[in-house]
């Protein structure tokens, strides 16, 4: 398939391949679908193996922006920015620059964070280069800790669903990757007296995690065998699948990672073994509406963005309601919601207003 048919089939906008000579610099964007607004969504950089494989993801993760961000009732779009590992080796603040002016040339189309691989200090740097660069210092900052709660209250309401009974106490968790929001999950796991069971590819935070934590140490292929009553999925995506959903044992599946089930027929697959899948475009939103209250016209408001990251409580029991309603798996109701509100809001933008 050409990539202008995979656009077609996924419904993007654009694809936008930068390279800069000066930094060595290789970076795809993808704009999904702009219709509630600009398209936001952080830039990563990931050591892909392949062309094929960096623009693989940048569709897959831009889609997934477009559902996240109309889900969480924001006024803007679906893009994402990967940049792969290049030739100069380590980042500098040149490749930042580079990021921040190619940004500049899409006219304010897409707003850029920082992601995996990227920190708010390279963000500082890129907005240098672009008025269109958010989660600075000086703003929202390091989105990891909105998105942890986001994550811990759509746990709570996971709960709720599988148990009847939202109480952290006492439950065992399961948690794959201990990066920034890994730890901050656990963090507050902990305070709230779950038992952890945690892995990840760097066995020093795993250390550091049992240390902290209590934790349990698993081997990093192990974390889906745990006999545990949530499984936390906060690495990278696609855990979810033919291979994994067989072995686990739990009744809840919630996390931080982007685009969890490798097709969307593994939600399916999660419901007919009985486990509460919350949907991970609304798990994982508390850092995107966190980062987009820098775009409120009176700047970022602490207190005002985490109150919406709080919501999605609430909106994880609508989309668990939904589903038992119509019969559906949760992350199937979840993108209806999602299309639902983009679908209106294009008869809305059908109406010519005249601007001064």
């Amino acid at each position: 398939m050409g990539i202008f048919d995979k656009m077609a089939e996924m419904g993007h906008e654009q694809l936008v391949f930068c390279y800069d000579k000066a930094s060595g610099l290789r970076m795809i964007i993808g704009l999904h679908d702009t219709t509630l607004g600009p398209a936001l969504g952080g830039c990563r950089m990931w050591p892909y193996a392949s062309e094929e494989e960096a623009i693989e993801d940048v569709m897959r993760l831009s889609r997934g922006m477009t559902y996240k961000n109309a889900a969480m009732g924001l006024r803007l779009g679906g893009g994402k920015a990967v940049v792969l590992e290049h030739q100069r080796g380590e980042k500098t603040e040149i490749t930042m620059r580079a990021i921040g002016r190619f940004v500049e040339t899409l006219g304010g189309r897409y707003v850029t964070a920082e992601d995996v691989g990227t920190s708010v200090q390279d963000m500082e740097i890129a907005a240098e280069e672009s008025g269109h660069v958010r989660g600075l210092p000086q703003a929202s900052g390091d989105p990891s800790v909105a998105t942890a709660h986001g994550v811990y209250v759509a746990l709570r309401a996971s709960l709720h669903e599988a148990y009847g009974d939202e109480t952290v106490r006492g439950r065992k968790i399961a948690v794959q990757g201990l990066g920034h929001v890994g730890v901050l999950l656990c963090e507050r796991l902990h305070d709230d007296g779950a038992e952890l069971y945690v892995t990840d590819i760097d066995q020093a935070k795993i250390d550091e995690a049992c240390r902290r934590f209590g934790a349990h140490a698993v081997a990093p292929d192990a974390i889906y065998d745990q006999a545990c009553d949530v499984y936390c999925p906060c690495a990278l995506g696609a855990t979810l699948n033919d291979d994994t959903i067989p072995r686990l044992q739990v009744k809840v599946v919630v996390g931080s990672a982007n685009n969890q089930l490798k097709e969307p027929r593994h939600g399916k697959m999660l419901q007919e073994r009985g486990v509460v899948y919350a949907p991970d475009f609304v798990a994982n939103g508390g850092g995107v509406i966190n980062v987009a209250d820098e775009m409120h016209p009176g700047g970022y408001h602490r207190d005002r963005a985490f109150s919406r990251v709080a919501r999605i409580y609430d909106r994880m029991l609508d989309i668990f309601r939904i589903a038992r309603e119509q019969g559906i798996a949760p992350h199937e109701a979840a993108d209806h919601l999602a299309e639902e509100r983009i679908r209106k809001i294009a008869q809305v933008n059908r109406m010519f207003v005249p601007r001064s």
